[in-house]
C-alpha cells in the first residue's frame, strides 16, 4: 500500500507535509515539504547529531545559513546539512517558496512539528517559552544553536 501524505502541519507562519515516514522507509527515511511564506524565519537554529539532511528546492527562494555561510536554495538545487551543522533558513523575498526535506536515516519526523506548534499555540500570538522549545528540540535529536556552538568549543 503506498503513503498516503500527512496533512500540513502549521508551525507559526511555516507549513510542512510529510511525504514519507519512517514506517513506510523501514527507518531508511523521512521526507516532508516546507512552505515558506514571503520574509518567513525559522529562527531557531540548530544541529543534529543523528542525522542528515538534503534539501532540495521546488519554488521560490529559501535562505538556509548553515555554519554561518548562506546557500540560496533555487527550484532544482540542493543544500545539504551534514551532522552537526549549525543551521536555520529564512525567506528574504516577497514570493513563497517551498522545499523537500530528506531526512536520512529516518529518525526525524511529524511529532517534532506538532510538539513545537503545540508551544507556538501555548504562546497565544507572544513570544514561546525558550525552554520549552529547548526541550521539544532536545528530545527529538536537535540541539539548539547555543548548545551547539557551547559543545563544539569544548570539543
Amino acid at each position: 500500500m503506498p503513503p498516503t501524505p500527512s496533512e500540513p502541519i502549521r508551525v507559526g507562519a511555516i507549513s510542512v507535509r510529510f511525504v514519507l515516514d519512517a514506517e513506510t522507509s523501514g527507518g531508511s527515511a523521512t521526507a516532508f515539504e516546507c512552505e515558506v511564506p514571503a520574509n518567513a524565519v525559522m529562527s531557531a537554529a540548530h544541529s543534529h547529531d543523528g542525522f542528515e539532511e538534503t534539501n532540495y528546492g521546488l519554488a521560490g527562494v529559501t535562505t538556509f545559513t548553515v555554519d554561518g555561510e548562506p546557500h540560496e536554495l533555487h527550484p532544482g538545487a540542493v543544500v545539504f546539512i551534514p551532522r552537526g551543522a549549525v543551521h536555520a533558513f529564512e525567506n528574504r523575498y516577497d514570493g513563497a517558496a517551498k522545499f523537500l526535506a530528506v531526512v536520512t536515516p529516518g529518525v526525524f519526523g511529524a511529532d517534532y512539528f506538532n510538539e513545537i506548534a503545540a508551544v507556538l499555540s501555548a504562546a497565544a500570538g507572544g513570544p514561546p517559552d525558550p525552554a520549552a522549545i529547548g526541550e521539544v528540540m532536545r528530545r527529538h535529536g536537535l540541539t539548539p544553536a547555543i548548545a551547539a556552538a557551547e559543545r563544539n568549543r569544548e570539543g
